[in-house]
Order: structure tokens, then sequence, then C-alpha cells
């Protein structure tokens, strides 16, 4: 049975899957991050990392990032976020996200480049 209060609506198992899609929402990091890394566990494409800078010292911690082109828009991440965070996570409409990032989003991951 399924623990109530902060995990409701969190999955207990992460079920690993692939972009097969154009997503309907965007997730989108925003200023509250702080780089506690709860979400990126479970993302079920591991598209969320935590990127470290060349010359990074440790001293502040910086935001997750979200690798636009392979999310696939389930809320997870958002969910996770608020029950277990700091509500760092937006969902957006693609519409809105497109217009306002100006980046197209496919249905299908982009091949790695390099």
């Amino acid at each position: 049975m399924a623990e109530k209060g902060i995990y409701e609506g969190i999955p207990q198992e992460v079920k690993y899957t692939v972009k097969k899609k154009r997503p309907r929402l965007m997730a989108v990091v925003n200023s509250s991050c702080t780089g506690c890394e709860a979400c990126i566990d479970f993302c079920p494409v591991t598209c969320i990392d935590h990127p470290h800078p060349e010359g990074y010292t440790g001293a502040v911690i910086p935001p997750v990032r979200i690798r636009w082109q392979e999310c696939i828009g389930c809320q997870i991440c958002a969910r996770v976020c608020e029950h277990l965070a700091w509500n760092a996570i937006d969902m957006i409409p693609i519409d809105e996200f497109e217009e306002r990032y100006g980046i197209k989003i496919g249905d299908k991951p982009e091949p790695p480049t390099g």
C-alpha cells in the first residue's frame, strides 16, 4: 500500500521509458531551485541532470537542468519538487513554452552531438 502524506502523487517505482510523442507540457526549472536533486531519481526518461561547470568549487549548488528535447511532460518532477523540495519546477503548455523560449520541441529526442 502506498504511503499517504508527502509521498501522495509520487510514483513508488520509476518506470523508465523514452519519448514517443510531442508533450503537451514542458518542465521548466524556476529560480527557486536549490540544486537538491530530489527530482533526478524520479524522472522516467532521465532528462534531468545536475551540471557542474568547469571550475565548480561546490560553494553554491547550481540548479538542475532539464534537457527539453528529451522531456515527455509527465509532471513527475514537478510533483516530486512540490512535495519534497521547493516547488521549483513549472509545467508550461508546450505552445507557450516554444513561443517564450524560441525552441521547437519535436516528437523524438535529438541525437547527441559531438
